[in-house]
């Protein structure tokens, strides 16, 4: 049995060595690296191409939501798993959005982390048992005919500035698709990157595409 060749993503070296040290133990498994950063991440699966990569949400240079972004947009026979601590609704589908293949807690126990790769490898979607939860409830509620709304403490026109800042448009063809002036939009984008609490505007293109805007 050819093993499944798997690349840790985490920013935490405790965590990333009791995962080694799991698959290494394991007859089926192989790990083959690991990256402490969502950069790292995307680069190594590009070197190595794992058949599974476990990746954590919250790494410098970009995060895993950016990085199961680019991976699954760049190489589609990776199977990206989400290991983390958080739990809430916006992480995980901006996970699913962002195309991984399931979604782990990091209070998983040996014998669920391996039944989740092994499964990620043989293309199936798998979630923790809590995970499983909120999103059965998710679609079984009321809220599946109402979106949430995004960024809910930008404005209506910040949200639409967000959203074309999201695909690539610079403050002039703002400008100029809104009938608004450019100072006006330099005001906007201020107000943007101030309620996000982000540095710059590359920082905010993340946040947007990783909530679906763009």
């Amino acid at each position: 049995m050819t093993p499944i060749r798997v690349l840790v993503a985490d920013d935490h070296p405790f965590f990333r060595d009791g995962l080694k040290t799991l698959l290494e133990s394991a007859p089926d498994t192989e790990f083959v690296g690991e990256a402490e950063t969502g950069g790292q991440a995307i680069e190594m699966a590009e070197d190595l191409q794992p058949d599974v990569i476990l990746m954590d949400v919250q790494m410098p240079d970009g995060g895993g939501i950016e990085a199961t972004r680019r991976i699954s947009r760049d190489g589609p026979q990776i199977q990206v798993l989400i290991v983390t601590m958080f739990e809430d609704d916006a992480t995980v589908f901006q996970a699913m959005r962002a195309g991984a293949r399931g979604y782990l807690l990091k209070g998983a126990n040996s014998s669920e982390m391996l039944r989740a790769i092994r499964a990620a490898a043989n293309g199936e979607a798998i979630f923790s048992p809590k995970v499983a939860v909120r999103l059965m409830d998710f679609f079984s509620s009321s809220r599946l005919s109402a979106t949430p709304e995004i960024f809910p403490e930008l404005s209506e026109r910040e949200r639409e500035i967000l959203d074309l800042i999201a695909q690539g448009y610079k403050n002039p063809e703002i400008a100029a698709d809104l009938y608004l002036s450019p100072k006006t939009v330099r005001n906007h984008v201020s107000n943007i990157l101030h309620k996000l609490q982000v540095a710059d505007r590359a920082e905010a293109i993340i946040r947007a595409r990783e909530a679906g805007l763009g």
